[in-house]
């Protein structure tokens, strides 16, 4: 039987902790305001279908042998780590040039793959699966719950991030 307060619990867990300012929001803020709706919209469908990926991880059980592994977890984090500090290099660097421009690599899907990349490298992704999914599962609850709260938490991905680079792509806010 399927358990709806379950469910909802899940579905508002995993957009309190989705929302919440971390590495993706953060990034999808500031590409939207720096490049624009149409780059944020791209990063932010990147980012949706890299947390979509941690979600069919996390369902499948994966992500609980992720997670009990600390050479696995470790070697995400480090990973992860590294690609924001790359990415923080080089928004840096393009602060101080004093007419920023948009590489053909941007203007062409290079946003779509930086958003994948990011939540890909992103520990915390993992972990919101995780601990958003065992808030809503009981002990008699079987796959069924499982395979309704996936696509659940995808669609709130999907939503939070398309919010995000609407509202940051708004000319107040650039």
């Amino acid at each position: 039987m399927i358990d709806l307060v379950g469910l909802m619990s899940v579905g508002i867990a995993f957009f309190v902790v989705a929302a919440s300012p971390g590495p993706a929001t953060l990034a999808a803020a500031t590409v939207s305001m720096s490049s624009g709706r149409n780059n944020g919209l791209r990063f932010g469908l990147g980012l949706s279908v890299g947390l979509a990926f941690w979600g069919l991880v996390a369902a499948t059980g994966v992500g609980a042998v992720l997670q009990a592994s600390t050479y696995a977890l470790t070697a995400l984090k480090v990973f992860g780590g590294g690609y924001l500090l790359w990415l923080a290099f080089k928004t840096a660097r393009s602060a101080c040039e004093k007419t920023p421009t948009m590489t053909p690599h941007e203007a062409n899907g290079g946003w779509f793959k930086r958003g994948l990349i990011l939540n890909l490298s992103n520990p915390k992704a993992v972990v919101a699966w995780m601990a958003t999914l065992s808030l809503g599962l009981g002990d008699g609850d079987g796959v069924w719950q499982v395979a309704l709260a996936t696509p659940i938490r995808v669609a709130l991905g999907f939503f939070i991030y398309f919010v995000y680079a609407l509202a940051f792509s708004l000319p107040r806010a650039q």
